[in-house]
């Protein structure tokens, strides 16, 4: 359809498609075009001088602007209403040329309110921000990413949130009229643009027309939040974004209805009932079980009217971290103890039931014992992909469960309470009050650890986060990123009290360093809301990867605690190296070269106050630590990001 063209229409949002821009023409200084008098041949030419542009020029407007008719409105602006019918309340975003069309829509058409632009400094930090958002507030958060080069950046925390099983919404900018691109676009523009990330996303479309869009970005979202959740991709054409299309012209919005999780079978369930009801020492195992705080409650209903114990894995909270059966801090005992072990959206079922001894040759062996019943409750068995191998092994079972843990959970706890007698009260409270010993024991256990090198500098990585605790306990809080190893070493875990479900939001999913600043942010920015205190122990390695996040969080009023656990290397790669040196029998001197931070030492400090956040550190003496936590938490209540940089002990 021809536009209607004027020279100078305010009233109108111009959309610049073309034009050559009057102003003062760029005069060569003399001499530039060639070697000044006296210069040697094949000299360089001395540099063009550009005389400043006048007021005159500067003030001259377009000689041809192409502007939207009174009568059209953009694809953009419907795509808004698309995505506001959605309910998303931020979107993340590098910005890129590939989808301008659609950033001017969301903050003029849309005012920039929901959803409100998150302005990032790479693409990795977006995803990751609405991956840290998703498991904060439940709901996910729209990302936009430029073409091949912006997916590309953003791809390494795809991974993670697909491994992690987040649903992380992409919009991905492209031109795919070879005839229409300009230069840059066509580096950046391609035939098939989710190719790249579809071995590890569950959906992705590239819509050719408005109403395939709105069809699209509603089933995009349904697939995204139906279990198993997992990352999806929408590709918007920016001609699309950009061309006009009549005001007259009604285009629908389709209704959102998210479809009802899948519970497991009956005659399944009632078996499983039947199975934990006769146990003598059955375990729960539940790892991204807990889809929504309701989860959380639900375990514990199951766990008490059983008097089981339950081991939390952590990529989820499952189960408040002091509940007397709470055996995570002895998990290999507890699962060596077993007569049947129930996993319940465990990703790793055959590392609960077996173990992997990574030595000079790798052996594995079964902690279970060999006559235990095996009981899986998993999406994990409804879908699946090949090329990147996040299954794990595969654990034979007695009973294996395709549905919703969470989902199933309801029935579960019908059919055992209708099996319960009264002799086996008897016997549940006599399990329930060994495990909470155990419990007790394991736990006295974790504060005497954490009592080592208590005064030693640096700070104990037990200190610092026992500090931390002491800081944060009678706030709203919640922990957005931790360094998670082991809960032999993961001294949050083992030493704080987790018992809301927003208090712990699990890792990276599929490891990937760089996840953890700016899924602190993103949790930060999902808690701001509700007015929680957003913590975060932030390892050294990982911010580097994207620290402009940092300026994210200052820029967006972010208010996020980041403590700094620095101890100047990459650690455990510093310790995979030093374990092939003793296996060569080479000594472990050399083991750290390459992979410590040292020569210079960052300065965290320094780092964040140039980007705006209140910092202090480096941190080195533990009697340092408290007080400054405490000014720091200060800013933060106040509405404020802060960072505290903390010199730690390796682990």
């Amino acid at each position: 359809m021809p536009r209607s063209k004027t020279s100078n229409h305010l009233e109108r949002r111009a959309f610049l498609q073309k034009g050559a821009l009057a102003g003062a023409a760029r005069v060569a200084a003399p001499g530039a075009a060639g070697a000044q008098a006296g210069e040697p041949r094949g000299a360089a030419p001395a540099p063009a001088q550009v005389p400043p542009m006048t007021l005159a020029a500067e003030t001259t407007p377009p000689s041809d602007v192409q502007v939207i008719g009174e009568t059209e409105r953009c694809g953009s602006d419907y795509m808004v209403d698309v995505f506001k019918s959605l309910g998303f309340e931020y979107v993340c975003a590098n910005p890129g040329s590939s989808f301008r069309g659609l950033h001017e829509s969301l903050i003029n058409y849309g005012g920039n309110q929901s959803p409100e632009f998150i302005t990032c400094c790479h693409e990795e930090s977006s995803i990751a921000m609405a991956h840290g958002y998703f498991k904060a507030d439940g709901k996910p958060l729209a990302v936009l990413a430029h073409g091949t080069v912006g997916l590309q950046h953003a791809s390494m925390a795809i991974y993670n949130a697909w491994c992690d099983r987040v649903p992380v919404y992409v919009i991905l900018g492209n031109y795919a009229d070879a005839a229409i691109r300009r230069g840059a676009e066509w580096y950046h523009g391609v035939q098939d643009a989710a190719a790249m990330v579809r071995d590890y996303t569950k959906w992705d479309d590239f819509p050719w027309s408005l109403t395939h869009f709105a069809e699209s970005a509603v089933r995009a979202y349904q697939i995204a939040l139906t279990p198993p959740m997992a990352p999806v991709v929408m590709v918007l054409d920016g001609s699309l974004q950009e061309d006009a299309v009549p005001r007259s012209e009604r285009l629908p919005i389709p209704r959102l209805t998210l479809p009802v999780p899948p519970q497991g079978g009956t005659g399944a369930v009632q078996e499983a009932a039947r199975l934990l009801v006769a146990a003598e020492n059955p375990v729960l195992v539940a790892d991204r079980l807990a889809r929504t705080p309701n989860g959380m409650t639900l375990l514990v209903e199951l766990a008490e009217t059983l008097q089981a114990g339950v081991i939390d894995q952590g990529s989820r909270m499952n189960f408040p971290s002091r509940h007397p059966l709470n055996q995570t801090q002895r998990a290999r005992a507890a699962s060596a103890d077993a007569d049947l072990i129930v996993g319940l959206e465990v990703a790793d079922f055959w590392g609960v039931v077996n173990t992997l001894r990574d030595q000079l040759h790798r052996t594995s062996r079964r902690v279970a014992r060999p006559t235990a019943k095996l009981i899986t409750i998993t999406t994990g068995d409804l879908y699946i992909r090949a090329n990147y191998q996040d299954f794990r092994r595969l654990q034979d079972v007695d009973l294996a469960i395709a549905a919703d843990g969470e989902a199933t959970l309801p029935s579960l706890i019908e059919a055992v309470k209708r099996l319960v007698t009264a002799d086996r009260r008897r016997v549940y409270a006599e399990r329930g009050a060994k495990l909470a010993a155990a419990s007790r024991a394991a736990a006295e256990a974790s504060r005497a650890a954490a009592s080592y090198a208590w005064e030693a500098g640096p700070v104990s990585t037990a200190r610092l986060s026992a500090e931390l605790w002491a800081q944060i306990k009678n706030e709203d809080w919640s922990l957005t990123s931790s360094y998670y190893s082991s809960d032999q070493t993961n001294w949050p875990r083992r030493l704080w009290n987790f018992d809301k479900s927003y208090q712990w939001l699990g890792h990276a999913g599929g490891g990937g360093i760089g996840y953890g600043a700016p899924a602190s942010v993103g949790g930060a920015l999902a808690n701001r809301k509700h007015g929680r205190l957003s913590v975060a122990i932030q390892t050294d390695g990982d911010l580097m990867y994207a620290p402009g996040v940092l300026w994210t969080a200052a820029h967006h009023r972010i208010p996020l605690l980041s403590v700094m656990n620095n101890n100047r290397a990459y650690h455990q790669e510093l310790m995979h190296v030093q374990k092939m040196c003793n296996a060569r029998n080479r000594g472990v001197d050399r083991g750290v070269m390459g992979s410590q931070i040292l020569d210079p030492n960052i300065d965290f400090a320094a780092l964040a106050r140039s980007m705006g956040i209140y910092a202090e550190g480096p941190i080195s003496s533990p009697n340092d630590l408290g007080p400054a936590l405490k000014r720091a938490v200060a800013v933060v209540k106040r509405g404020e990001p802060a960072l505290v940089d903390v010199v730690t002990q390796a682990r």
